[in-house]
């Protein structure tokens, strides 16, 4: 099952897509998918609800905008350097451990909404990754176990600040977590559907020029042992989210550095978690 949220932004309304790539209007289930959606059994009691008002159920029209597929949840946790060649091309040391950071989650947007540059920034830069949803709460999982509490997998481009993260002291969340830095989706795919996760390509293009390709394949720390070690520190709610690191080809990786402005366009995609686009405007 593949979710999706449609509409303007804050009014966004649930939906499913497809395989057929019709996207049904199932604002009728009465549950948008939240942290509570998650935890009450929400994908099981859905997919019941679609076997019996499906046929019925209204269609979404083409032009209708995609917002981020899971409404704000309650962290976004990312993972840094989860990818030997890009922790090289960074310049930093390859952990022994997974480095773990946090993005605001006021910085979820939807798929093809514009990316801000935020005011006084001078480094913006581009990082596909693999998102996990959780749909149990998890605390203290075991490797082997970690999978039963995940909901499923989606597209998300980790858009960074450099000179915020890297020059201005402190945490990484300075250069995480403007606004429009998280874009999400085009849908949640259930990892029933995903078939192997460990293996799948990933790409990212700005204004048309191969920037990064990878594969999850390449990941340092694997998805099962980035969840059991997350909740080793934290607990993870119904709708969290573990981004789990991109591969190699990020513009500081560069030589010389090249970040984005204003009239770039940054496309992306993962294999099963489609693709998204994004047009780089200035903060006004």
């Amino acid at each position: 099952m593949k979710l999706i949220r449609f509409g303007e932004t804050g009014r966004e309304e649930p939906g499913v897509l497809l395989n057929d790539g019709t996207r049904l209007d199932v604002s009728a289930f009465g549950s948008d998918y939240d942290e509570a959606f998650f935890a009450n059994g929400g994908l099981s009691r859905l997919h019941i609800w679609l076997a019996q008002n499906g046929s019925s159920a209204p269609r979404v029209p083409d032009s209708a905008r995609l917002g981020p597929p899971i409404c704000r949840p309650s962290k976004i946790v990312c993972i840094g350097l989860n990818f030997r060649d890009h922790a090289e091309e960074s310049g930093m040391e390859i952990p022994k451990e997974p480095v773990i950071f946090f993005k605001a989650t006021s910085s979820l947007v939807g798929p093809n909404d514009p990316l801000v540059i935020p005011r006084n920034a001078t480094k913006v830069d581009w990082e596909v990754e693999l998102a996990v949803v959780m749909e149990k709460k998890a605390t203290y999982v075991s490797r082997e176990n970690a999978l039963d509490y995940v909901a499923g997998f989606a597209l998300h481009n980790d858009y960074s600040e450099r000179a915020f993260q890297l020059e201005r002291g402190g945490q990484w969340v300075k250069g995480k977590s403007a606004d429009s830095f998280a874009p999400l989706g085009p849908f949640v795919v259930t990892k029933d559907e995903i078939g192997d996760f460990n293996h799948l390509s990933m790409w990212l293009k700005v204004n048309g020029q191969f920037r990064q390709r990878g594969s999850t394949s390449k990941m340092i720390f694997d998805i099962p042992a980035l969840v059991a070690y997350v909740t080793e520190f934290m607990t993870l709610l119904s709708g969290d989210i573990i981004s789990t690191g991109t591969p190699p080809g990020v513009g500081l990786g560069m030589k010389p550095p090249q970040y984005l402005k204003a009239g770039d366009v940054v496309e992306l995609g993962i294999e099963g978690l489609g693709e998204s686009r994004q047009e780089v405007v200035n903060f006004e």
